[in-house]
């Protein structure tokens, strides 16, 4: 029973002393990626802790370690248009604190999670609401370069005020109303039904243009060719055709000797 009895004593002087062991350890490691922010009683010291170990003196000092790596964070916000359509938006944004400022930011917000709840995200629909109003809901889409450049300087200046920086954003998706799209596509029907309609009304014209054109070729080559037959001309062409035989048989009583066109013409019948 004594054996027992000591050896349940040693087993809680050791968990005693492992306890002490871990309360007074005199030194920090701040891993890479991270600043630890340095307390003293639970006040925020001026120093900030680099990667490495440090030297802390036991319950007078504690640190807290804060991410300085980038950080990501999604979010979808609604925003309405100039023209009054509502915007939805998928975006994500790339941001990391400042290493100098871990101390500062952890004494005025929080850790990262603080961070992200109180000043990522209002930030993000605040001005994303603030940008969209100043385009309408096409414009979101066609001008959709000049919209991320105007959230990237906003979104600068705004984080930059609370010692965060601002590394990138991504207009992940961008969607609309039932309403606003079924009023695009009924747009996009008339306008390629108007397209259709102007194509074949273009073709008609050209086509009798065409006919015009054939019709003014024709009359222009017959009155040349008036012109070009007189009758000088057809009594020439006979005289070349006559093949210098007279007719036997004259039964034309108007038949005239002079005309030579119609002797060739009495021969040849």
């Amino acid at each position: 029973m004594r054996k027992h009895n000591t050896l349940n004593n040693a087993g809680k002087l050791t968990a005693l002393l492992c306890l002490l062991t871990l309360l007074l350890t005199p030194f920090v490691i701040v891993n890479a990626g991270e600043r630890g922010v340095l307390m003293k009683f639970g006040q925020v010291q001026e120093q900030i802790l680099g990667e490495g170990i440090h030297l802390i003196i036991p319950i007078v000092n504690t640190v807290k370690k804060i991410s300085i790596r980038i950080q990501n964070q999604e979010i979808s916000a609604e925003a309405a248009s100039k023209d009054l359509q509502n915007v939805f938006t998928d975006v994500a944004l790339n941001w990391h604190i400042l290493p100098d400022q871990a101390n500062t930011i952890f004494q005025q917000v929080g850790d990262i999670n603080n961070v992200v709840e109180c000043i990522i995200n209002p930030a993000i629909e605040e001005v994303l609401k603030s940008v969209i109003a100043q385009y309408t809901a096409e414009e979101v889409i066609t001008k959709r370069g000049n919209v991320k450049t105007e959230l990237d300087q906003a979104l600068t200046a705004k984080l930059g005020s609370y010692n965060i920086v601002f590394d990138d954003i991504f207009l992940v998706h961008i969607h609309f109303s039932d309403k606003f799209r079924e009023a695009v596509e009924s747009k996009q029907i008339a306008a390629q039904e108007a397209k259709q309609a102007e194509f074949i009304a273009l073709k008609a014209v050209k086509e009798a243009e065409t006919k015009v054109n054939l019709a003014k070729g024709e009359a222009e080559a017959q009155s040349l060719l008036r012109n070009i037959l007189t009758p000088e001309l057809l009594q020439r062409q006979a005289i070349e055709k006559w093949n210098g035989k007279l007719p036997l048989i004259m039964g034309k009583d108007n038949l005239k000797l002079g005309n030579i066109q119609e002797l060739i013409t009495a021969s040849e019948n």
